[in-house]
């Protein structure tokens, strides 16, 4: 076994930390994701950014675009395509709700985190959002300083 031997994650739980800051949330679900082989390797290595994916239908069937998994170091010519458009999977009902939600004006569908389950597989955590406005973005970070402050004059 050599020691230069990549990482590779048992837990993997990559958060789309700006999400928060740019949407409201109405509604989250949890959807698998159909992936290649070397895509659930470059997962678990946890290169993956999800800061501009978000998903669209097309055809009845949701997917999320400009997910960006990085290419398996030790891949070869079968190697995927890193900012490819992947398919989602979800019930029936839960996709016809969305379908029905996203027909309102002002909201879309955000991705949220990307995590593996238990049982091994890359799930996504997906948002029904509406966007936030300046003001309540503004109104959010002096909440998160008023926070900060507080806890340190606690400690």
């Amino acid at each position: 076994m050599g020691k230069n031997k990549l990482k590779i994650q048992k837990t993997v739980n990559i958060k789309n930390r700006r999400a928060s800051f740019e949407y409201q949330f109405l509604d989250t679900y949890v959807a698998g994701i159909v992936l290649t082989g070397t895509e659930i390797k470059s997962i678990r290595q946890g290169k993956v950014q999800l800061q501009s994916a978000y998903c669209y239908f097309e055809e009845g069937e949701l997917w999320v675009q400009q997910m960006h998994i990085s290419p398996y170091e030790e891949g070869t010519h079968y190697n995927h395509e890193p900012a490819r458009k992947r398919k989602l999977l979800l019930t029936k009902r839960e996709l016809r709700k969305l379908e029905k939600k996203m027909e309102e004006k002002g909201l879309t569908i955000v991705v949220r985190r990307l995590f593996i389950n238990d049982k091994g597989y890359a799930k996504l955590e997906i948002a029904l959002a509406k966007g936030k406005k300046l003001y309540d973005k503004r109104e959010d970070l002096k909440e998160k300083d008023a926070k900060r402050s507080l806890d340190r004059t606690q400690l």
